[in-house]
C-alpha cells in the first residue's frame, strides 16, 4: 500500500539549503556541490544595508525551490581572498555557480519578481532532476499493467516534488488500477491546493467520477434490448452509456449519449452534456474520441 504525506518536506533540508560559507568550505559547499545542482552565493558584508534586504529575499526565493538550488553566504570582511580570487568590487554581489564555473550572476539590490526570475532561471539549469524521466516510466509501467510499481515510483517522485500534478494523477490512477478506490479517493480528497485545477487533477477526477457510476451499471444486453423496445426511453439510452463505458467501449458509449442529446438536450437537466464532457476531460485532450466527440457536440449545440 503506498500512501501520500501531502505536505511531505522537501528533497533537501533547509539546514543543507541555504550555508555560511568560509574559504575551508566553499570548494565542498560551492564548487563541488554544483556539479549536482546549482548553487548561488551571496557575497555580503553586516555594514551594508542593501544587503540586509537581498539576503532574506534571496533565502525565501531559494526555500521555494525546494533543493533545486542551493546558497552560500560569504561574508566579505571574514573572506577576502574568495573576495579578491573572483574579484568582488562592491557588495551585494551574487554569483550562480554550475558544474563548478560561475554562470551567472547581478551585483545591487533587485526587486522581489527580478529575484524570483534569476532564482527560477539557475535552478533551471539542471532541468528537473529526472522526474519527467520517471513519470514517463511510470506511466509505462501502468500502461503495461504494473500498476503497482507505477504507484510505488509515482509516490517517489512526489516525495521529490509533492505538487507535480502528473505524479498526484498517476499515483491516483495507479491505486484505481490496483481496485484500491478508496485510496485513490482519499488522495484526490487531499490534492493539494495548488494543483487542484490542474487539467491532470481534473482528468483523474473525470476518471474516478466515471468508474463510480460504471460499478453500479446494469447489463449492456438488457439496456440495448429495452432501448430497441422504445428509443424514446432517455433513462434506458444514458444507462446503456453507462454500461458502455464499463465495458470500455467508451465511443460507442459517447454515440449514445449524443443521440440523447440530440433528441433532448434538456432532459434531466442536461445530463447527457455535463456526462459527455465528463467524458472528455477523462480522455487525453487529443484522443480521437473526445476530438470527434466535441466536433459533434458542438454542430448540434449552434445548429
Amino acid at each position: 500500500m503506498f500512501t501520500l504525506d501531502a505536505n511531505a518536506a522537501p528533497t533537501a533540508p533547509a539546514a543543507d539549503l541555504i550555508k555560511d560559507g568560509d574559504e575551508a568550505s566553499f570548494m565542498k559547499d560551492v564548487i563541488e556541490a554544483s556539479r549536482e545542482v546549482p548553487v548561488i552565493v551571496d557575497f555580503w558584508a553586516p555594514w551594508c544595508g542593501p544587503c540586509k534586504q537581498l539576503g532574506p529575499a534571496l533565502e525565501a526565493a531559494v526555500t521555494a525551490e525546494k533543493g533545486r538550488v542551493r546558497m552560500v553566504k560569504v561574508n566579505v570582511d571574514e573572506n577576502q581572498r574568495i573576495a579578491a580570487q573572483l574579484r568582488i568590487q562592491s557588495i551585494p554581489t551574487v554569483y550562480a555557480f554550475w558544474q563548478g564555473q560561475p554562470v551567472d550572476g547581478f551585483q545591487g539590490a533587485l526587486p522581489g519578481s527580478e529575484i524570483k526570475k534569476f532564482i527560477d532561471r539557475i535552478a533551471g539549469l539542471a532541468g528537473d532532476g529526472g522526474l519527467s524521466e520517471a513519470i514517463e516510466a511510470a506511466e509505462q509501467m501502468l500502461e503495461e499493467g504494473a500498476a503497482a510499481d507505477a504507484a510505488e515510483t509515482f509516490a517517489a517522485i512526489l516525495e521529490e516534488e509533492p505538487e507535480n500534478a502528473a505524479a498526484y494523477s498517476g499515483l491516483i490512477r495507479a491505486h484505481l488500477a490496483i481496485g484500491n478506490s478508496d485510496q485513490a479517493q482519499a488522495l484526490l480528497d487531499n490534492v493539494p491546493a495548488s494543483i487542484a485545477s490542474a487539467k491532470e487533477i481534473e482528468a483523474v477526477r473525470a476518471q474516478i467520477e466515471l468508474a463510480r457510476q460504471s460499478a453500479n451499471a446494469g447489463p449492456v444486453a438488457d439496456l440495448m434490448a429495452a432501448l430497441e423496445a422504445d428509443p424514446s426511453n432517455h433513462q434506458a439510452r444514458f444507462d446503456l452509456a453507462t454500461a458502455l463505458l464499463a465495458a470500455k467501449q467508451t465511443e460507442e458509449a459517447v454515440d449514445q449519449l449524443l443521440e440523447l442529446f440530440r433528441r433532448d438536450r434538456e432532459w434531466n437537466d442536461g445530463a447527457a452534456k455535463t456526462q459527455l464532457f465528463t467524458i472528455f476531460d477523462a480522455l487525453p485532450a487529443k484522443d480521437p474520441i473526445v476530438l470527434k466527440g466535441r466536433r459533434k457536440l458542438s454542430s448540434m449545440i449552434f445548429v
